[in-house]
Parts: structure tokens; C-alpha cells; sequence
């Protein structure tokens, strides 16, 4: 059995978290920005399909991605450097998550629904979510978004309409987050995909630790302006 969360209650510890289904922590609870504000900082994230109650997950082993050990196949190299696209940031948040909620090949269904739609924005406009879009002739190609904290970035979802444009976000991602001293990017679950950016699993204890260290940081939390010339 799990907890069943109430707007009075806190999330459980983490080491009572299911190893079947991996991770899953509470039920319950409510999606309002104080919520989401505090899964994130105790490591904790929602993924539950419409119409099922909120379920919050902690897995163990946990995917993350430290900004130092990106790794960029020699052919994304070669897009990185046709710049044939521009990389904007916080300009269309809500397209891009309405893109990630779009269904995949063999993936009809989605856990981007209405309900987490709304619950991001409103994050996105207090400065605690953010979008990364590469841009094609006027449209947006591909992206994706997530929720940052101090010097951590918790990853949630990413699209692409043209060959390699999820890529080329992420790594503009990544160079932004490092060069403003961001140490990890939470990336959930195991996926090839990741494995490929150089992301590894580590322990669910040993990302505590990490993580209590760095969403302690002042927070700075804003709108993301930059322009492409600044993730160079």
C-alpha cells in the first residue's frame, strides 16, 4: 500500500517508495505550483494518466546527466554546425508542451494531459519552468521543458518534428545550464536516448544527497531571456 497524500499532508520518505512499479511514492495530493515546488526539491515528480489519481514517483536507480560529461555524436556535431536554426528560450512554453503531449508512433495515449498543462504554466509563470525550442524557418521544430531549482534542473519531456531538433535543444540546454553553474539534470528514467548524451544512472540516495545540495543555492527564479549567440 502507498500513502494517499491530502492537502495537509507531506510527501513520505523516499526509501518507502515501491521497487514494483519502481518509485512510486503517494497518491493523491494536488498539482498546485507549492506541490510541485516541493516534490521537485525532495526529488520527486508526478506521472499518472488522465482520469487516474496523482501518483508521485522517486525511482531508484535514478537517470541524471552531469552538464561536464555531455557527450555529441559526430553527427549531431555536423547539425550543431549548419545553424540553419535558432534556439529561443521561455518563448513558447505551452506550444511545446502541447507538442510533447502530442501522440507518438506506438504510443497513442499521453501523461501531458489537460491537468498537467495548466499545472506547469502556471509554473512556467512564476519562473520555475522552462522551455528550450530550436526553431526552423519561423516554426518550431523541436524542444523541451522542465522545472529548475538552485543549480538543478529536473528534465520532463521533449519533442522533435525535424531530424535531430530535440538534440540540438538539448545540448543548448546543457551549455546553458553549465555555464550558469547548474551541477545535474534530472533525467528520471533509463532510455537509450539519454544513455547516448552520456546521462548514467546513479543511486536514488546518492541523488538525495546531490540534490539537497544543490536546490540550497539562492534561488533565482525568472523567465529565461537569452538569445542563440549566448549558448555558443
Amino acid at each position: 500500500m502507498i500513502p494517499w497524500l491530502t492537502p495537509e499532508t507531506s510527501f513520505p520518505p523516499l526509501d518507502t517508495a515501491l521497487t514494483q512499479p519502481n518509485g512510486l511514492l503517494a497518491a493523491g495530493g494536488d498539482l498546485s505550483p507549492e506541490r510541485l515546488i516541493e516534490a521537485y526539491r525532495c526529488g520527486i515528480f508526478p506521472w499518472f494518466n488522465q482520469g487516474d489519481p496523482i501518483l508521485w514517483w522517486s525511482p531508484d536507480p535514478r537517470m541524471v546527466l552531469f552538464p561536464a560529461e555531455l557527450k555529441i555524436s559526430r553527427s549531431l556535431r555536423k547539425t550543431l554546425k549548419k545553424a540553419n536554426y535558432t534556439i529561443r528560450v521561455d518563448s513558447a512554453f505551452k506550444q511545446v508542451m502541447q507538442a510533447c503531449a502530442a501522440p507518438r508512433k506506438g504510443h497513442p495515449g499521453t501523461w501531458i494531459h489537460d491537468e498537467m498543462l495548466a499545472a506547469y504554466a502556471a509554473l512556467h509563470e512564476m519562473g520555475w519552468a522552462h522551455s528550450i525550442e530550436t526553431w526552423i524557418e519561423g516554426e518550431l521544430a523541436g524542444g523541451l521543458y522542465g522545472v529548475a531549482q538552485g543549480k538543478m534542473f529536473f528534465g520532463e519531456s521533449m519533442f522533435s518534428r525535424t531530424t535531430d531538433a530535440s538534440k540540438v535543444a538539448f545540448v543548448h540546454l546543457v551549455r546553458y545550464l553549465e555555464r550558469r553553474g547548474f551541477k545535474m539534470i534530472d533525467c528520471q528514467m533509463k532510455t537509450a536516448h539519454l544513455a547516448s548524451f552520456g546521462a548514467r544512472e546513479i543511486s536514488r540516495k546518492e541523488f538525495s544527497l546531490k540534490l539537497k545540495e544543490l536546490v540550497n543555492y539562492p534561488e533565482r527564479v525568472d523567465k529565461w531571456c537569452v538569445d542563440y549567440e549566448s549558448l555558443e
